[in-house]
């Protein structure tokens, strides 16, 4: 039975009577007072979350020039940037390189520049050079353009995230490998070296909405900084994932699709990143409100990083080349107290995303609902469950014709 509903929160937002805690602080007030009572005493949590996004991008309009052109390829800071939309509309990727990138020649690449560091270049206010061709049409006959935008002078210009916010991921090792090797998960040192994980835990947002009770197409979120929205689920949505008693899934699960304006966020919450060996992305800040609907939300909202675990996974085998099964599981306290066991051998913990960015973003988010200016969107509808039958599926390949 619902306890309270969206108006009734929004309501109490409006009037300044809200009560809302951070993701951290339910867990102490559900373990003192239990899950009842705090749901009727909390309307709010929020949580928060901080670190790579590779599935990110831009969308944006720079406006017609004179004459007016019709832009087939386009560079922005010699990043490619995709055409294929309209006249003067573009999208830039996170993990696009430049065509002069040496790549991994040599071995491990330094990939210093990419489209996530446009992006951070146009949050910050920097001018960025645009490059263009077209072949000319009797209504847009300009075929060249080389000149200088920035984010103020755009029409617009929207974050535009088709898998970000992973609930729940894999604790990377290297431990057949006979060098060190360069992934998405960073350095993985040979012979079990260390042990890198990807998630805010106890405070990353869907770890507390388990099964996508509240979250949905239409839900506001803080995103870089600025509002955004929740558009679908993200790409490798997989709620069919095994969980845990408390419905925490095991494995990486559900994902989210979000957009915001980039002109509200900061380059403090949109910052690109180079990652040895391997590429570039983008580092991106999401909270998520969760609204105390009833006791249910209650207990989902106080899960603790010890009642979260994750698969071990080794990424010089298992991983790249779909082979045997993961080397255990590990809890998320285990993994932030600097070292975990693999195999009888001690290895050293490092973490991707950053724990105090997301206590801040938590935090930053708490405090705009408590002042009356953040008010929460209830979904259209809820993120595809279990009972969808929708599952992230591997590529079938078929004989090329």
């Amino acid at each position: 039975m619902m306890a309270k509903t969206y108006e009734e929160i929004n309501a109490k937002i409006a009037s300044g009577k809200v009560v809302v805690v951070t993701a951290e602080e339910m867990i102490e007030i559900v373990e003192s007072e239990g899950a009842e009572k705090a749901a009727k005493r909390v309307d709010v949590v929020t949580t928060g979350t901080f670190g790579p996004m590779c599935s990110s991008g831009a969308y944006l309009n720079f406006g017609h020039s004179k004459p007016r052109m019709k832009v087939c390829n386009a560079w922005l800071n010699e990043v490619n940037a995709y055409a294929g939309l309209a006249a003067v509309d573009l999208f830039i990727g996170a993990t696009k390189l430049p065509e002069h990138d040496p790549e991994n020649t040599p071995h491990p690449g330094q990939f210093l520049y990419g489209g996530g560091h446009v992006i951070e270049d146009l949050v910050a206010g920097r001018d960025v050079r645009f490059r263009a061709v077209g072949y000319g049409t009797d209504c847009y006959p300009r075929k060249e353009l080389d000149t200088w935008i920035n984010l103020k002078d755009l029409n617009e210009c929207q974050l535009c995230n088709f898998r970000n916010a992973y609930q729940n991921y894999n604790v990377a090792v290297n431990a057949q490998g006979d060098r060190d090797i360069y992934t998405y998960m960073g350095v993985l040192k040979k012979g079990l070296g260390n042990a890198n994980y990807c998630s805010a835990g106890q405070l990353s947002p869907l770890m507390n909405d388990p099964y996508y009770r509240t979250i949905g197409i239409g839900t506001r979120i803080w995103l870089g900084g600025g509002v955004g929205y929740v558009f679908n689920a993200g790409t490798q949505h997989d709620p069919t994932v095994p969980r845990r008693e408390n419905g925490v899934p095991k494995g990486g699960a559900g994902t989210l699709a979000v957009t915001g304006d980039l002109k509200q966020m900061s380059p403090r919450w949109i910052v690109g990143l180079s990652m040895l060996g391997y590429g570039v992305s983008l580092n991106v800040g999401l909270g998520i409100p969760i609204p105390i609907l009833d006791a249910e939300m209650a207990r989902f909202t106080a899960v603790k990083d010890s009642e979260i675990t994750a698969p071990i996974v080794d990424y010089s085998r298992n991983y790249p080349y779909g082979e045997g099964k993961p080397l255990g599981e590990v809890d998320y306290a285990s993994l932030r107290s600097g070292n975990i066991e693999i195999k009888g051998k001690r290895v050293p913990t490092g973490s991707l995303s950053s724990y105090p960015r997301a206590r801040e973003i938590a935090e930053d988010l708490k405090a705009r609902i408590a002042a009356g200016r953040f008010f929460l969107g209830q979904p259209s509808q809820l993120l595809p469950s279990a009972a969808s039958g929708q599952a992230f599926r591997p590529l079938v390949e078929r004989p090329a014709k």
